[in-house]
């Protein structure tokens, strides 16, 4: 069986449904392609459904007019044509790579069973399956050991706890989150979780995951000190899913090479989201990936001066359940060099921090835990980079709520 379709996008993530729903609104129609069971859906909001507060349904995210559910197996350049898994053939005129990433399993002792399955008990969290998993097996009293301290294992370690588990999480860096936060907001993150009873380990690499009967019953760390689990979630980080565009000859380093108009090393190629290296950076956040697609679907909808130039991107993190909502927002450079200005606000009775580091009289990152209510003011002098004016711009910017 063969269809033809001028536009195709592999991979029903974000940044292929935004750029299939774009493409549609400008009447330039494209065929997306996934090989998820599920609807496609927001995976950012993960940690919400396996914390209990939104049902799987509610991160549905709106399809596109066309979409096929298969797995794409091959393409084939010189045909322009790709081959799936159900033997159907796809002929495109321009194809776009939106294949996302997996999460990194790392090298554990134990950590696979013969067959290379994880042990019963042992979960990734990346899709909506592996939260479904994850949700069916925790309950109020399970010992759970969440390896891998940055913005994932922090949420997952929050769900988990907000589900009643007896939650360890076990970081190899020295502090959580240290791709984000600077050492007082990443103390703030470990008070709240220590609050909720998680149990935090920093500085320590876990090495071995120990089985009985093809089921997982304890994490050992390299000191030897063993923690008894009966669930093991594995949030060591993403790489991209780069398989097919090696298959097909494209150029690969880190991610898909692509240049400001998202084309790969091949013309009728583009790559956009988690997949793609542009400008010698792999994002693997969700608004690069949107603005990723937004951008494309200018240009593939006739307006040849698009183009994307990189993304300044701001991590924002609400962890909910009982009590009230705590949230924290980082951008940019959050630890200052020599010669930086710094300045800081913290009140530990409300637990909130606010910090800008500026350079050269421009704001280049900040870090908010708490109240964020100058979190909107605070990004977009960042993303101006324009020189901050001379009257004292920085206690205001830090301290006016209206920014927002």
């Amino acid at each position: 069986m063969t269809s033809n379709t001028r536009v195709v996008v592999i991979g029903a993530g974000l940044a292929g449904v935004r750029l299939a729903r774009r493409l549609g609104e400008l009447g330039t129609p494209a065929l997306l392609v996934g090989d998820e069971e599920h609807a496609p859906y927001n995976r950012v909001l993960l940690a919400e459904v396996l914390a209990g507060r939104y049902a799987p349904e509610v991160i549905t995210l709106p399809p596109p007019a066309g979409l096929l559910r298969t797995r794409v197996t091959g393409i084939d350049r010189a045909a322009r044509t790709v081959s799936c898994a159900d033997g159907m053939s796809i002929a495109y005129d321009t194809l776009v790579l939106a294949t996302g990433s997996n999460p990194v399993l790392p090298p554990l002792r134990g950590l696979f069973t013969p067959d290379r399955r994880l042990p019963e008990g042992v979960h990734a969290f990346r899709t909506l399956d592996d939260c479904l998993g994850l949700a069916k097996a925790v309950r109020p009293g399970i010992r759970a050991v969440v390896i891998g301290g940055g913005l994932l294992g922090v949420s997952a370690a929050r769900a988990l706890a907000v589900r009643g588990a007896q939650v360890v999480l076990a970081q190899q860096a020295e502090r959580l989150m240290e791709r984000q936060l600077d050492p007082d907001a990443s103390r703030l993150v470990r008070h709240h979780l220590t609050e909720l009873g998680v149990e935090v380990h920093t500085e320590c690499r876990v090495r071995d995951v120990r089985c009985v009967a093809g089921a997982v019953r304890s994490v050992e760390l390299a000191d030897g000190y063993a923690l008894d689990a009966d669930l093991v979630v594995l949030a060591c980080g993403v790489h991209p899913r780069t398989g097919l565009a090696e298959q097909a000859g494209l150029a690969v380093r880190k991610g898909v090479l692509v240049d400001d108009e998202l084309r790969t090393s091949d013309p009728c190629v583009h790559a956009i989201g988690d997949c793609a290296q542009h400008d010698g950076t792999v994002y693997g956040l969700a608004a690069p990936a949107l603005e990723q697609a937004d951008a494309l679907a200018e240009l593939l909808g006739g307006d040849a001066g698009a183009r994307y130039r990189g993304t300044r991107s701001l991590t924002r993190l609400t962890l909910t359940g009982p009590g009230s909502p705590f949230d924290l927002a980082a951008f940019g450079e959050t630890e200052a060099r020599p010669g930086d200005d710094v300045v800081r606000l913290a009140d530990a009775t409300r637990g909130t921090y606010r910090k800008v580091v500026v350079r050269d009289d421009r704001l280049v990152g900040g870090v908010l835990v708490g109240e964020l209510g100058t979190v909107g003011a605070l990004a977009r002098a960042w993303e101006g980079a324009e020189p901050l004016p001379g009257d004292g711009p920085l206690l205001h910017l830090l301290t006016n709520d209206g920014g927002s």
